[in-house]
């Protein structure tokens, strides 16, 4: 069982079981390749009755499902969902999308999936980190869920994230010698500290520690200008100079990739035993239960797992 590809269907008042339901039926996988953990009633109501691939069942009531509600019920699905998924540790894990609201109602404090799968499948002092994939553009966050006053960087940390992205890119995409653009923290990478120090005394030393360890990075570079021309690459279909793109903070990295790469965008949690990708985009409640949602994002997810594990 835990060499096949395990999938949660997330909040089951989102869209996460209608997309996941429409992607297993457009992909048409091998029934022996997919673990859902889910629910029967959740998957009857939207669309996927016998829809053939083993499931996990977990428990949840057919009166709690109502598209669109945020709800405490839909928040202890959700966690008990991904719990299940760390308790089995298989290869691999897609997850569809869950609200940090309701985890929280539900009395997780989490602020977000990657949080939760950090903390039960972490040891030996891993850590999850945020990779954002379409195709060759990639986007690492250095920071993730939390508000822009708590960004506070420091020079050991910046260094960590990086050796450990440089580590994944060698074991999991077979990158021997990946290239890395830094974005800067401050506006115009804070023009030689006229608008910040952050550059000056955190990212360039940094860069110095990592360079010298053999790792190839760019100095920070303003970033609003460093995306352009991977933007520009993505779109027209050309290989790109950088292998990865570094983002300071969550929209720094988030909003480029997302306005290029829109449903082609996946969120990929690196850095722990089990690959986990999920689609780059939320719940969707305003549009829960109507069958309109888009299941590109989770047809995305699926293959960059496929893609990456050699499936």
């Amino acid at each position: 069982m835990k060499d096949k590809i395990f999938i949660t269907t997330g909040d089951p008042n989102g869209i996460g079981a209608e997309i996941t339901i429409k992607a297993l039926k457009q992909m048409n996988l091998p029934k022996d390749k997919i673990v859902l953990v889910s629910n029967s009633e959740v998957l009857e109501y939207y669309g996927g009755e016998n829809i053939g691939y083993e499931l996990i069942e977990i428990p949840y009531n057919k009166s709690d499902i109502i598209p669109g509600k945020v709800t405490k019920e839909a928040g202890e699905f959700s966690y008990l969902s991904l719990k299940m998924v760390c308790d089995i540790k298989p290869k691999a894990v897609i997850t569809a999308p869950v609200s940090k609201t309701v985890l929280n109602l539900a009395g997780h404090n989490f602020s977000g999936q990657t949080e939760v799968l950090e903390k039960y499948l972490a040891h030996d002092g891993q850590k999850a980190e945020m990779l954002f994939i379409a195709e060759g553009f990639r986007v690492l966050l250095l920071t993730r869920h939390l508000p822009i006053k708590s960004v506070n960087l420091t020079k050991e940390f910046v260094v960590k994230k990086i050796e450990n992205l440089n580590d994944v890119f060698k074991t999991l995409l077979k990158i021997d010698n990946p290239k890395f653009a830094l974005c800067g923290f401050n506006p115009h990478a804070g023009e030689d500290g006229l608008l910040g120090q952050e550059e000056l005394e955190i990212l360039i030393p940094a860069v110095e520690e990592l360079t010298a360890q053999g790792i190839s990075i760019t100095n920070p570079k303003p970033s609003d200008t460093l995306f352009v021309e991977a933007a520009q690459n993505y779109l027209q279909h050309k290989p790109d100079k950088f292998d990865c793109y570094i983002a300071n903070y969550h929209d720094q990295g988030l909003i480029p990739i997302k306005t290029v790469a829109g449903m082609n965008t996946v969120n990929t949690t690196i850095g722990l035993d089990v690959l986990r990708t999920s689609p780059g985009h939320g719940t969707a409640f305003d549009i829960a239960g109507k069958n309109i949602a888009d299941s590109q994002g989770m047809i995305s997810a699926i293959k960059t797992v496929i893609e990456l594990l050699n499936i």
